[in-house]
């Protein structure tokens, strides 16, 4: 089997966009299920959980929208491949060390997957580009009701649906937004923000989820409890704190290029010249420079360039999908030297940053600086 025959190319996945997406970047639902009847997968042994398996499997195949779908199980994955599909946000870290019993159905475009035998039986995603939570929310409601028209679920009428780990209790409902949030670093209000979203009971966390740094700017923002409140109550509220986190970074940005536009251009023009020239780089240097250069193309100071071209970037920079793409696997020191030619290439056709009206420094902005 070869992974790329399956997932979308990087190109076409860069040029996948929704609603507010330059703050934005993806909306996702998740819903935690669990067998009735049946120990969750930690709990049971080779046998039971085989045969959960292949049960769910037939019913997730059973549903119109997973038609011509993609299903493996994980033993039948190289690690590369395993690892291809955590930076695509298929499948969790977790599930990536999962091998036989254990496996994926992801439909054909992409919108909707499904882990089996990870943490509880399934583990279903709506993923979808730009703030799209309700669209999402709908996507994986109407799926998960078609699946229980074959499959009971594990439920208690004073719990809710049950699972594996208490904090996933009730509703089993994970709602979350990958936010690119520069502005609020650059301004340092982020921790402001990260608190206060805090004591609204929702997470925050790094690119690839729980323990995980934000590298690039960006952070994943969730909620905490899934007990005490419906699925819609929870999916409004956290429309509502999403919204206000895309005002708060978008008067952030307005602010930076009114009070601090040299520092602003600094920033994202050193990032350009390192990413244009560099000779070696590791992942983590280049997603936070590429957040930068986004963050340029959002402020016009890159004409012509778009969106796409860096979440491609993001993508083919990233670790496994670098290695996969030069057959094999490689260490860290060819990894960042193959990095950077690949960023020089790709970024050969894009003119140095320009400094626009409002980014240009006054004589009174420099008296400012003097004093």
């Amino acid at each position: 089997m070869n992974i790329d025959e399956i997932l979308s190319s990087p190109t076409a996945a860069a040029e996948r966009e929704g609603p507010a997406n330059k703050i934005v970047w993806s909306s996702r639902v998740r819903l935690a299920r669990n067998i009735i009847n049946t120990p969750f997968p930690g709990w049971a042994n080779k046998s039971i959980r085989v045969d959960a398996f292949r049960k769910i499997r037939e019913n997730v195949l059973k549903v119109r929208t997973m038609k011509g779908s993609f299903e493996t199980e994980m033993d039948q994955l190289t690690t590369l491949e395993k690892q291809i599909l955590v930076e695509r946000h298929f499948i969790s870290r977790e599930h990536a060390a999962k091998s036989y019993g254990s496996g994926l159905v992801l439909s054909k475009d992409e919108s909707i997957s499904v882990m089996i035998n990870e943490e509880d039986h399934l583990r279903m995603q709506a993923l979808l580009p730009g703030l799209q939570i309700n669209n999402a929310w709908v996507t994986i409601d109407k799926f998960d009701s078609q699946l229980e028209k074959g499959l009971e679920f594990a439920y208690s009428k004073k719990h809710g649906y049950l699972t594996a780990c208490p904090t996933n209790l009730g509703t089993g409902i994970r709602v979350s937004a990958m936010l690119h949030l520069p502005g609020l670093v650059l301004s340092e209000q982020i921790n402001q923000i990260i608190q206060a979203v805090n004591k609204l009971g929702l997470a925050v966390r790094g690119l690839y989820g729980e323990g995980t740094e934000a590298l690039g700017n960006v952070f994943q923002v969730s909620n905490q409890m899934t007990l005490g409140e419906t699925e819609a109550d929870i999916v409004e509220r956290i429309n509502k704190v999403l919204l206000q986190i895309v005002d708060h970074e978008e008067n952030a940005r307005i602010k930076l290029l009114d009070s601090k536009p040299k520092i602003l251009y600094n920033h994202i023009g050193r990032a350009y010249g390192i990413l244009a020239n560099a000779h070696s780089i590791s992942s983590k240097e280049t997603m936070n420079l590429l957040s930068l250069l986004r963050l340029g193309i959002d402020l016009q100071m890159f004409p012509g360039t778009s969106h796409s071209l860096i979440n491609e970037l993001i993508i083919i920079t990233q670790p496994a999908h670098l290695q996969k793409s030069n057959d094999g696997k490689l260490s860290a020191e060819k990894r960042d030297l193959l990095r950077s030619n690949l960023l020089r290439s790709r970024l050969n056709g894009v003119d140095r940053p320009i400094v626009s009206d409002n980014m240009k420094i006054d004589d009174d902005e420099k008296t400012k600086e003097k004093e």
